[in-house]
């Protein structure tokens, strides 16, 4: 009996000072990883959250990269860390959607070993291609393409991220077979296609919307229903005769496992004070991405549609990495 007394007394305790940590929270500068280098469209993302977040919590969030297997590494880095707030995972649609269909043997669960914070932002996949090729549309780089087979050189960000799945996708709607060239991150996919490297890239507009501003890379299509603001004159999936190139890609915010649902809810209330400031929307604006509307955020909102988009996706992802490889 004492000692179950004990227990009771030892565990009441915990709760106490666990409730202290998480009234008090945040006391110092918080982490937020990024699996992918600095330039790519999870960096550009995460640190307008960061930046945003920052003013709210009161403590800086400062972005740590770390790059590689089309950013599992990064978070699985983020699924091992203490789960006391201090670390939050910047993920992309590709690494949480994506990866679980392209690494079996993955080291982290999508649906069970993050504590989901909310969106963070909603973007098109956009197509660009190396501003020396001689085509002026896409129909005519599609031509082009298949005329050159194997030779064309197409970049992108990881075997399961969201390039990878923006890439897989074309390749299947316009019938083409490129030699695809895996990087670490997006950035130096967009540095070689811009140095004449590569050939053509996919990724979010995010990413390209810069290059394509200053005429460094030719913009082909944008991989949704409408022409954006910041590369108007790239057209849409269906006027550029290829509809079926649909892809909005979103970002999200993270903490590990069993982060206190009173930090989880602080970090939330943080991010959805980010993204209600004009300065954010503008930000993601002039990149061509937009703000989670207020019906779309929240964790519970991120964790069903990550419930919903992984039975999803998986098929077309199978069937487009199936239809791109090699005869």
């Amino acid at each position: 009996m004492k000692y179950a007394i004990k227990i009771a007394g030892a565990l009441a305790a915990l709760a106490i000072a666990s409730a202290a940590h998480a009234q008090n929270y945040p006391t110092r500068e918080i982490k937020m990883i990024v699996p992918f280098p600095a330039g790519g469209p999870s960096d550009i993302v995460a640190r307008i959250a960061a930046d945003g977040m920052s003013k709210h919590l009161g403590h800086n969030i400062l972005i740590e990269n770390i790059g590689g297997a089309g950013g599992t590494l990064g978070a699985t880095r983020a699924a091992e860390s203490a789960p006391d707030g201090y670390t939050v995972f910047a993920a992309s649609m590709g690494t949480i959607i994506a990866a679980p269909t392209f690494y079996p043997n993955l080291k982290y669960d999508s649906t069970k070993d993050f504590e989901p914070i909310g969106m963070s932002a909603n973007a098109p996949a956009a197509i660009s291609i190396n501003k020396n090729i001689p085509v002026k549309d896409l129909k005519e780089f599609i031509a082009w393409a298949k005329q050159k087979g194997s030779e064309v050189k197409q970049a992108f960000g990881g075997v399961g991220g969201t390039s990878h799945m923006a890439c897989l996708l074309f390749n299947q709607v316009a019938g083409i077979k490129p030699t695809m060239v895996v990087y670490r991150g997006m950035g130096p996919g967009m540095n070689d296609l811009m140095g004449g490297h590569v050939d053509i890239a996919c990724e979010q507009a995010i990413v390209m919307a810069g290059a394509i501003q200053g005429e460094k890379v030719k913009g082909m299509v944008i991989a949704g229903p409408q022409r954006l603001a910041a590369i108007p004159d790239v057209p849409t999936a269906k006027e550029a005769g290829v509809s079926d190139f649909q892809l909005n890609i979103w970002s999200g915010i993270y903490a590990p496992k069993g982060t206190p649902k009173e930090i989880v809810d602080k970090l939330a209330d943080a991010l959805n004070k980010a993204l209600d400031d004009p300065a954010t929307a503008e930000k993601l604006g002039k990149l061509g991405g937009t703000v989670p509307p207020k019906s779309e955020r929240g964790p519970e909102f991120l964790r069903k549609t990550v419930a919903s988009d992984i039975p999803r996706w998986a098929p077309t992802l199978k069937e487009a990495a199936e239809a791109s490889k090699p005869n």
